[in-house]
């Protein structure tokens, strides 16, 4: 079984998320190695929100990590990584986002996955094959630390979370030809570009009404991780098939082992669903029950 940790960000100290951060790997007995050279971070950038909606990963969480990354390897060559999307473009969420001011702060490079050199990879996944272009910076890294945030979305993959983060490493500009087909890819992704970290910045938590929760999570699995990160959304692991596929294919196990501050403790902060989402997963209940649901297209 993989180890997950909870971590409380603390208050009225000096350096509260560097301390969080360090308590969170302490926990599932991680240690850096520190002969490694090249480390790449991959943040949650999905669009131009700011880390105070709880949609995006915080500059001040990266800035805390590399501190502490640099304290064991002060020659650490440490690039942040992310992809244009659809909606978004590096060049400008960078900028707008902190990060360009961050990479300068800290001196690390900021590397836009879409133009960077790459490798085609074919992967294999649940019954079907796959051709994704894997970038350089990533397939050098001898260290991939991904920093997620736990959102629920009302798409089928239900959570977007460590696994869903992966995402954002497809080079592939419109991603959107993907969606039918998410669950799968998403799987297929971290197949292509296996991470070795995981760490959740779930400092602020997004809703329709942002709320402060001070929760620093940290797994080698992104599986387990993210099957913690579900319960404290208020959602059911075992209903989100993609996370069953990831195991089946590899990637992690959805058994796991608690260590921290129990889940519970921060379930009760996090947002629950927007009632929308549950009148809509009611409602189609209630026709299906009465044999509509076939005929409006709900089954």
């Amino acid at each position: 079984m993989s180890l997950v940790s909870l971590v409380k960000i603390p208050l009225n100290t000096d350096q509260p998320l560097k301390e969080a951060i360090t308590q969170a790997l302490n926990l599932i007995e991680y240690s850096l190695d520190t002969s490694i050279r090249k480390i790449v971070i991959k943040p949650n950038l999905c669009y131009y929100w700011d880390a105070t909606t709880g949609q995006t990963t915080s500059p001040y969480f990266v800035g805390n990590l590399i501190e502490l990354i640099r304290t064991q390897i002060p020659e650490a060559d440490i690039s942040i990584v992310e992809s244009d999307a659809s909606a978004m473009r590096c060049k400008y969420a960078f900028k707008m986002l902190g990060y360009t001011r961050l990479a300068e702060e800290k001196q690390v490079q900021l590397i836009n996955l879409t133009e960077d050199q790459t490798t085609k990879r074919r992967i294999h996944c649940n019954g079907k094959t796959y051709n994704f272009m894997v970038p350089k910076t990533i397939q050098e890294a001898e260290l991939r630390i991904n920093i997620a945030h736990i959102k629920y979305t009302t798409d089928p993959i239900k959570l977007t979370c460590a696994l869903k983060n992966i995402f954002g490493c497809n080079p592939v500009q419109k991603k959107s030809k993907y969606h039918p087909d998410l669950g799968n890819v998403i799987v297929a992704l971290n197949k292509a570009m296996p991470f070795n970290l995981a760490l959740i910045d779930n400092t602020i938590a997004a809703g329709v009404q942002p709320r402060r929760m001070g929760l620093v999570m940290a797994s080698q699995d992104p599986v387990a991780l993210d099957c913690a990160a579900a319960k404290i959304a208020w959602l059911n692991p075992a209903k989100i098939p993609y996370f069953r596929i990831a195991e089946q294919e590899g990637v992690g196990k959805r058994v796991y082992v608690l260590r921290g501050e129990p889940l519970e403790s921060f379930r009760v902060l996090y947002p629950k669903p927007p009632i929308n989402m549950k009148f809509k997963k009611q409602l189609k209940k209630t026709l299906v029950t009465v044999g509509l649901g076939k005929r409006m297209g709900l089954v």
